[in-house]
């Protein structure tokens, strides 16, 4: 039976290590993945208002194939500039893609990002001409470890889930046979609800929970959804008030197409999570990522198959384990 990997984190995927900062007076933060080598990676976005930097690049038939790093930030199209402080401290460091070495031309890191709504959060959001993401994005990158924090830290910060005070959250799985380990970790700041109309201590993803991970809770016997009921969900907002940002990982080796499918797939884990989702509100994306530990099994596609239902089943626990984390902490 397939289970949680040690950490129950995206840092179980060998080779990756995250770095989360805020700012308390903002609040506001910056969450960066990064690989220990250079990862295949691609992206899927299906919100209404989304914000992303070097997501084009990562098509299949583009020429950069792997990434430096990926970066998730509040500050709407402000949290972008958290990119720019990543990319320019791996620079500094000689990290990034080239065709050649040549002498006294740097590197180009490959930083993609994508960027959450909270301007809105009341927050100390005065900062005229000097927004406060390219520090934190510095800051981020230089704090990297093999923790994630669950609930307020990072982009999920100043994050509202519907109603619900929303997070960062994470969670794994080590399949077992061929399958090799995949991994979650989200930024939410929904315009959908992540619990139950009328169950508000049960989560969407609750069919998905494992060892009471987010609480345990569970619908009553006799509970159905009303159509059209969602529940605590965020009734009026204003237009780019949302977002779900995400990346999945996995330690097998897989093409940029497969990266690509696996990102797809993925996106399910959302709508196991969070009722409505993909509004016309939400920014909703997510980064596919392989360290390439391992090869793709003998079964080939079918294990692409697995690994897509895997990270879906995944995203939906970290959906709801960052919730359930602020929550707890009263946020």
């Amino acid at each position: 039976m397939s289970m949680p990997a040690p950490r129950n984190s995206l840092t179980d995927i060998t080779g990756l290590r995250v770095g989360q900062v805020h700012d308390a007076a903002v609040r506001t933060g910056v969450t960066v993945v990064v690989p220990d080598e250079r990862a295949v990676c691609a992206v899927d976005v299906r919100g209404g208002g989304p914000g992303t930097r070097e997501t084009d690049a990562l098509a299949s038939h583009t020429l950069v194939d792997a990434v430096d790093a990926i970066v998730l930030s509040g500050g709407s199209s402000y949290g972008l500039a958290a990119a720019d402080g990543v990319a320019v401290a791996l620079g500094a460091r000689g990290d990034g893609f080239a065709l050649f070495d040549m002498p006294g031309v740097p590197r180009s890191p490959v930083v993609p990002s994508a960027i959450l709504y909270d301007l809105a959060n009341g927050g100390d959001k005065a900062w005229g001409e000097e927004p406060p993401y390219r520090a934190l994005g510095k800051a981020a990158l230089a704090a990297v470890s093999g923790t994630v924090e669950l609930g307020a830290f990072g982009a999920g910060h100043g994050a509202r889930a519907g109603l619900h005070a929303g997070g960062t959250g994470t969670a794994s799985l080590d399949l077992v046979g061929e399958g090799g380990r995949v991994a979650a970790l989200v930024c939410v700041n929904s315009f959908g609800s992540v619990t139950l109309p009328g169950a508000d201590d049960v989560y969407w993803a609750w069919p998905y929970e494992i060892d009471g991970e987010f609480g345990g809770g569970r619908p009553p016997a006799d509970w159905r959804p009303a159509p059209e009921d969602w529940g605590a969900a965020k009734m009026q907002p204003g237009p780019r008030e949302n977002t779900t940002i995400a990346v999945v990982a996995t330690d097998i080796a897989l093409t940029p197409a497969q990266a690509k499918r696996l990102a797809i797939m993925a996106q399910d884990g959302l709508a196991r999570s969070i009722r409505p989702v993909h509004t016309p509100f939400d920014g909703d994306v997510v980064f596919a990522l392989s360290t390439a530990a391992r090869p793709l099994g003998d079964s080939g596609e079918a294990h692409l198959a697995r690994l897509g239902s895997a990270a879906a089943d995944c995203l939906a626990r970290a959906v709801a384990r960052g919730v359930h984390a602020a929550r707890q902490a009263g946020r």
